[in-house]
């Protein structure tokens, strides 16, 4: 996203109280939606399946994936859209650096293929989740686009590898 873009998307966002309002649900509600779904499915699959290495890969895949991306933030330490073009963001972040890849677009994508490898149906509405997630942490200014399209690479590569082919 260049300057222009990001100006004119923050600035839409950040004048529209109605677009803004539907932004902020996705952008902080979502993710805490997935992110406590994850615990009722392992907790879910715990009981169906018995402690053992299927329901082990349950929490290793998505661990593995977080590591994964916060390591590779560091090294790499981009920096975020406000922080490239001195503006502000539309929810006002503070973090330095580090935007790529987008921690949240990976995560939601990894537990979205959690919930593909378990249950097709819940599954679906996880990815579509995930991708709304992935676009508000675009339209909200914290991430460029090349953030959280890797992110989502590196999410939906872990789950087809360890879930569907290993």
């Amino acid at each position: 996203m260049n300057r222009k873009r990001y100006e004119t998307t923050v600035r839409f966002f950040s004048e529209n109280k109605i677009a803004n309002t539907f932004l902020l649900i996705i952008y902080k509600a979502l993710p805490y939606i997935v992110f406590v779904a994850y615990p009722a499915l392992l907790i879910y699959k715990f009981f169906e399946i018995g402690y053992g290495i299927e329901w082990q890969k349950l929490i290793l895949v998505p661990l593995g994936v977080l590591i994964l991306v916060t390591v590779m933030r560091v090294v790499i330490n981009e920096e975020r859209p406000y922080e490239k073009y001195g503006m502000d963001s539309v929810f006002h972040k503070t973090t330095v650096r580090k935007s790529m890849p987008s921690r949240h677009t990976a995560s939601a994508y990894i537990i979205a293929m959690t919930f593909l490898s378990v249950n097709l149906p819940l599954g679906i509405v996880a990815l579509c989740f995930a991708s709304m997630i992935e676009a508000s942490r675009v339209m909200a200014g914290a991430h460029f686009i090349r953030d959280v399209v890797v992110g989502a690479l590196i999410g939906i590569t872990a789950g087809v590898v360890f879930y569907f082919i290993l």
